[in-house]
């Protein structure tokens, strides 16, 4: 292979490298931008973190001292999400 061969197949190597970097700039882009969304949730639920570990514990002290109050809300619960499972089933999909 002589030199000007080599130069030559280096240049297009050099432009397929190129090509390649433009296209995973693209996808990088476009995965940034539909991924943005869960990012800010997730985002949101970390900083909500701390305040949910004190809430939690707050919980379980009050649910010791009250614990037919949480049965009766936590039964509640439970009957409004086999309502809603129950509603959806039932209606026509689209």
């Amino acid at each position: 292979m002589s030199r000007a061969e080599r130069e030559q197949r280096k240049a297009e190597l050099l432009g397929v490298i190129q090509q390649q970097r433009l296209d995973l700039s693209a996808a990088r882009r476009d995965w940034l931008l539909g991924t943005a969304h869960y990012d800010r949730g997730w985002l949101a639920f970390l900083n909500l973190r701390r305040y949910l570990a004190i809430g939690s514990g707050a919980l379980a002290i009050w649910s010791v001292r009250n614990p037919n109050f949480l049965l009766r809300w936590a039964k509640r619960g439970l009957g409004a999400w086999s309502t809603w499972r129950l509603i959806r089933k039932n209606l026509p999909h689209r």
